[in-house]
């Protein structure tokens, strides 16, 4: 381990936007280091993978490792890796080796959902009793070709054990006491979601019995643990972008970045980043790839994700070129997808299944290394996924506006 003696120092003017973009391209392994590993061991280096119901697991692996469709999707059923509730609550792709102490992390998040029946009247133990119910119900049927059952089938099992919170609970968000209950079983590792078709890019499940262990460490120590690994996927972030990711508060998260070794490094933009020193000791001898490296990537890639930090991906005439554009660029939030090139984005794209193409529009008049990854993209999306959708609610009819706009742009 890097100590803090041996730790090089870089001037703050060598880290400007261009290094460093390249710097995340190299950490999140899109640079084809990471083509020959399995897709437990690309989310342990690279990060969890946003998961709301869209395709951003299977182009994750597909743009580091090139892995169709079918082996994402035997990983998921081997449990290799899986689709949890964890940092701020939100649900990501983890690889087995995380499970435990990312549930740990999420676990605030179930016990919100219970106090918002609280508020309903809803007596805490009334909940737990109905979680043992849940539970039974699902061990019972484990080993039988009916092993997880979806929502309907629960309820159907439960009966009037479920309770209806009527118009008051629909304003809350909460209809009845069946998703509270699940959550804080999923949140323990007493049961775990199934896709009812083995994919990960549709929200449809099923829920089955699970035994899965607690990490065996405390709250604090699950935060350190987090941070470390925050660090290792980006190669650096800010204060303001570790709090975004993880929802720690200040105090939080001081404490846990001090315990990481982790050091304050200035860019030459006037930020600071929060690094561990190994990485710094990387970044020293890091130079720009010569050559184009390009990549399409979803909105919600780690790369752009895990910091939220779409615009500095942008470089002067990027920035330029999407100026004005709503809600598509320079947002914190991407609402099309990046072509980027070594960390850089140089265009914009989304997927048109009514036409089976990728459209798409680039800064600049695109190189022959760009429309070959283009074409290489849309042939994996049509052929392996049909269709390649940002979110549960995303469909060609809602989509439809953006494609049509990159159509223009691009033969404008």
């Amino acid at each position: 381990m890097t100590t803090l003696n041996e730790m090089m120092r870089i001037p703050p003017e060598r880290l400007a936007p261009r290094l460093l973009r390249a710097w995340s391209w190299h950490r999140q392994g899109l640079d084809g280091s990471l083509a020959a590993k399995g897709a437990a061991e690309i989310l342990d280096r690279v990060g969890w993978a946003r998961s709301i119901g869209g395709a951003n697991i299977y182009l994750t692996l597909f743009s580091r490792a090139g892995m169709p469709r079918a082996d994402v999707d035997a990983a998921a059923a081997a449990r290799e890796i899986h689709e949890l509730p964890t940092a701020r609550g939100c649900t990501y792709v983890l690889p087995a080796a995380d499970y435990a102490w990312g549930l740990q992390l999420g676990h605030a998040s179930a016990e919100a959902s219970v106090k918002v029946l609280e508020r309903l009247g809803v007596k805490r133990a009334d909940i737990e009793t109905l979680a043992q119910d849940i539970l039974q119900v699902l061990s019972d049927a484990r080993g039988t070709d009916e092993a997880a059952l979806d929502p309907q089938g629960l309820k159907k099992a439960l009966g009037g054990k479920v309770r209806n919170m009527g118009e008051e609970g629909k304003r809350k968000g909460v209809s009845n006491t069946l998703p509270a209950a699940l959550g804080l079983l999923q949140a323990d590792g007493r049961i775990r979601r199934v896709p009812v078709n083995g994919r990960l890019d549709q929200q449809r499940y099923s829920y089955a019995a699970w035994e899965l262990d607690g990490s065996g460490e405390d709250d604090e120590a699950v935060r350190t643990r987090m941070l470390e690994r925050f660090l290792g996927w980006t190669g650096g972030a800010t204060l303001g972008q570790v709090r975004w990711f993880t929802a720690f508060t200040v105090a939080q998260s001081k404490k846990a970045l001090a315990a990481t070794g982790a050091v304050e490094v200035p860019t030459a933009a006037g930020e600071v980043l929060w690094m561990l020193p190994h990485d710094v000791n990387e970044l020293a001898g890091f130079e720009v790839p010569e050559g184009e490296d390009i990549q399409l990537l979803s909105g919600s890639d780690s790369l752009v994700l895990l910091r939220r930090n779409s615009a500095d991906l942008f470089d002067e005439a990027g920035a330029k070129a999407v100026e004005g554009m709503s809600g598509s660029a320079l947002a914190a939030d991407l609402s099309d997808h990046p072509i980027l090139d070594r960390g850089r984005i140089i265009g914009l794209w989304q997927y048109d299944p009514d036409n089976a193409r990728v459209a798409w529009w680039t800064f600049a008049p695109a190189s022959a290394a760009v429309l070959e990854r283009i074409a290489l993209t849309g042939d994996w999306i049509t052929e392996d996924l049909g269709d390649f959708r940002s979110f549960s609610l995303d469909s060609p009819k809602s989509r439809a506006k953006n494609i049509a706009r990159l159509d223009a742009l691009r033969a404008g």
